[in-house]
């Protein structure tokens, strides 16, 4: 029999991956803006809130982080609802850690590459917004926004695919994923080999499948746009 029987396993655990993944990747773009806002923001709290921000996530190793917030995160809100009179012992899901973590890791990574696609925006595109009557919001909607995400697209792009690779450390916390079952199936069997390539080549799919999709944005996005010659 495939894979002795695992198959179906296997791609259970895949869709528990591939969900984290999308999750933590809405969680980290709306990070990544409103950290990218900050860092070119007049008010120094924000910048500076935000510079700590992406030091110290970038400086810290993801498993740390995920074992921090599950654990961690664990003792400190049962800490919290027994002073709030709570008795109960309250579990963290761990999915919800999953996501979060992973969230917020990536979302230090996107500033980055917001805040430089953001400034990749010509100044005068916003100025001629302003000649045409139209209002703030109305310009970053209309104009800033699309160009934005046009020049993030590479850094998006690198970052989804480090981050889909990434979601294998929710398996510390007993999230049943894709890296999970893999462990399982590998121990019941004792070919781990077998196994581990199997989980290796869907992460691979996972991947490629993601490398068309953001290639086909990039030319949807770069339609219009005149590329310059050397």
């Amino acid at each position: 029999m495939f894979l002795h029987g695992f198959l179906n396993s296997l791609l259970e655990g895949a869709g528990v991956t591939l969900s984290v993944a999308l999750a933590s990747l809405a969680m980290a773009m709306a990070l990544g803006l409103l950290g990218a806002i900050a860092k070119l923001s007049k008010f120094r709290f924000a910048r500076g809130l935000a510079y700590l921000y992406t030091t110290l996530i970038r400086g810290v190793p993801d498993l740390v982080l995920m074992l921090l917030i599950f654990y961690g995160g664990q003792v400190a809100v049962n800490e919290i609802a027994l002073r709030l009179g709570h008795e109960e012992y309250i579990d963290i899901n761990p999915y919800v850690a999953g996501v979060l973590t992973i969230g917020f890791i990536f979302g230090a990574y996107l500033t980055e590459a917001f805040r430089g696609a953001f400034l990749a925006v010509p100044p005068g595109q916003r100025e001629a917004g302003l000649a045409y009557g139209l209002s703030g919001w109305q310009i970053a909607w209309r104009i800033t926004l699309p160009q934005m995400f046009r020049h993030a697209l590479p850094g998006l792009s690198n970052n989804w695919l480090v981050l889909i690779k990434s979601t294998a450390i929710v398996s510390v916390i007993g999230l049943s994923d894709l890296m999970t079952r893999g462990q399982q199936a590998a121990g019941s069997t004792r070919e781990p080999f077998v196994f581990y390539l199997a989980v290796a080549l869907i992460y691979l799919s996972f991947t490629s499948l993601s490398e068309l999709i953001f290639s086909w944005l990039e030319k949807r996005f770069s339609i219009g746009v005149r590329k310059g010659t050397l």
